[in-house]
């Protein structure tokens, strides 16, 4: 989520502020009550039901809430909501960064978020609403069942291999599943391979079910669907990148983006010494996966990526260096495309001036 400081306005214009360090199982809370400079600190316990009965005590009354951005906060985001409180999630690395002393504990930390609220300094980060949360949800799910099941598929072709069968993706057709259940095995490696043989029968109706409905999702966002007109990206990508970017104005250039994405390299420069590193991978994991995996598509059709992705392999003599090169270009691209408003448009290859490449060709279903 990208950051700002979002200014509140004038001193006292909420009758109380809470900062609240917050914890799967309880949160600290200072209070300040504007008024009166009455401050408060309490731990509230959530499976008691204390730290609800709290709020909805305040209910009525003018109050804001800040807590770091974390997980496993969405009950408390309703909760907040319902009541009408207001609520401010702030970019943890940055509350951190205020901390100069050596000791943490819950109360410093709930008082530092106190204090950056009274002094207006508060860095607010951006939110998706429930709508996008929740379709988030449908692609990490569906994500995480495709890794389950290259993990059976990888287990399956070491029982094969074991016994040596070696049929790599003919294992997967019709006849490769024959071969794999002919195999006379050993009683625990036979269990093995049943148990590994139900967990993938299961497995694929369910990813292909999440796939239809993330390609219906894509198709009736407009956004989405201008971004599947560029080669390699299907429709888990672009509905992934407008769901991750949420506003593409919260990035004024598109370095700003790939540095939110991580990635750009980690940098440690000094005087006239510069020092790069590896990609600082601090964005979102999943998109920055699925851009790696589309770029690889992508660079096949696009003349410009697949130049560039072949002269740094050579430079480097290393592809994964150019992959994420590649996939840095195809966010670049997409935020280009967005911010502007236009699909995608190819460009024309050198040796074929007559020859543009199909804007939809070379899509897949990532």
């Amino acid at each position: 989520m990208s950051c700002e400081t979002k200014a509140f306005g004038a001193k006292g214009a909420a009758m109380k502020i809470i900062g609240c360090d917050f914890h799967p199982g309880f949160q600290q809370i200072a209070m300040l009550e504007v008024e009166s400079g009455k401050r408060v600190g309490r731990r509230l316990e959530h499976a008691s039901g204390e730290a609800e009965r709290f709020y909805r005590s305040l209910a009525g009354e003018r109050v804001r809430v800040g807590i770091e951005a974390s997980g496993n906060t969405q009950w408390f985001e309703r909760l907040l909501q319902q009541l009408g409180i207001e609520l401010l999630i702030g970019d943890a690395a940055r509350i951190r960064a205020w901390e100069v002393r050596r000791q943490k504990t819950d109360r410093r930390d709930a008082e530092r978020l106190l204090q950056l609220l009274e002094a207006e300094k508060f860095p607010s980060i951006w939110t998706a609403s429930a709508a996008e949360r929740d379709l988030r949800q449908l692609l990490q799910h569906r994500h995480k069942l495709v890794e389950m099941r290259t993990g059976v598929k990888n287990q399956l072709q070491h029982v094969a291999l074991n016994q040596g069968l070696q049929k790599k993706r003919q294992l997967w057709t019709g006849q490769g599943q024959q071969w794999l259940r002919e195999l006379t095995l050993p009683h625990w490696t036979d269990r093995r391979r049943e148990d590994l043989l139900l967990l993938l029968a299961g497995l694929e109706p369910a990813i292909a079910e999440l796939t239809r409905a993330v390609e219906q999702a894509a198709e009736q966002d407009e956004r989405a669907r201008r971004l599947m007109t560029h080669p390699g990206v299907g429709p888990v990508t672009a509905l992934a990148f407008v769901l991750v970017i949420g506003d593409v104005k919260r990035f004024a250039c598109s370095r700003k983006l790939t540095s939110y994405l991580g990635l750009i390299p980690r940098e440690e420069s000094s005087g006239q010494r510069r020092r790069l590193g590896s990609i600082s991978k601090q964005g979102n994991t999943l998109l920055r996966t699925l851009l790696v995996e589309a770029g690889q598509t992508a660079a096949q059709y696009d003349a410009e990526l697949r130049r560039a992705y072949g002269r740094l392999c050579h430079k480097k003599q290393y592809t994964g260096i150019g992959k994420v090169m590649v996939a840095r270009k195809l966010a670049v691209r997409l935020y280009w495309m967005w911010k502007n408003e236009q699909p995608y448009v190819p460009a024309r290859m050198q040796d074929s001036p007559g020859h543009p490449v199909s804007a939809r060709k070379g899509s897949s279903s990532l």
